[in-house]
């Protein structure tokens, strides 16, 4: 029966000590992946017949402005439909050099979701087929969800909360 100790050997097995900070929140396998290797281990992943993760669940980013070298972490969520287990990894890029290799050609559903994340994040999917905004204006120069942004200056006095459930 396919569990999180046989995942994590399969992975250990093939790719040695390049994986890092293994975990299990919420019994949800969780590790780090140097971005050199995502799409190697996504690879594996869907076509190993007893790890099976056929299904990208979500693929997201999260920005870190203290970690010097790692700001941007780009989470991905697979899911094996057969045994009902989900498994989740992360790969930190430089903010200044926020290239991931892109995984639509084995995840078609990766594309509005890698698009959403360059657009809000800023992250460079190498090989995507259309890597465009896709919520917000083309002319936009920077990525809104990056905390290099204040938040909403809680002071104003121009608006009623109240008609925002506040």
């Amino acid at each position: 029966m396919l569990n999180n100790d046989f995942i994590k050997q399969k992975l250990i097995e093939k790719f040695s000590d390049q994986l890092t900070d293994w975990d299990e929140p919420y019994d949800m396998l969780t590790f780090t992946v140097p971005a050199s290797l995502n799409l190697k281990l996504l690879q594996f992943l869907y076509d190993d017949t007893e790890l099976n993760f056929q299904f990208l669940t979500d693929l997201q980013a999260v920005h870190y402005p203290d970690k010097k070298g790692a700001e941007l972490a780009v989470v991905y969520h697979l899911h094996n439909l057969v045994d009902n287990l989900r498994i989740r990894f992360k790969v930190f890029v430089d903010i200044e050099n926020p290239n991931v290799f892109s995984a639509t050609a084995l995840y078609r559903s990766a594309n509005h979701m890698e698009r959403e994340t360059y657009d809000f994040y800023g992250v460079n999917f190498i090989g995507h087929p259309n890597l465009i905004r896709i919520l917000n204006v083309e002319e936009m120069d920077y990525f809104p969800m990056r905390k290099e942004f204040p938040l909403e200056d809680q002071s104003r006095i121009d608006k009623d909360d109240e008609m925002f459930g506040r």
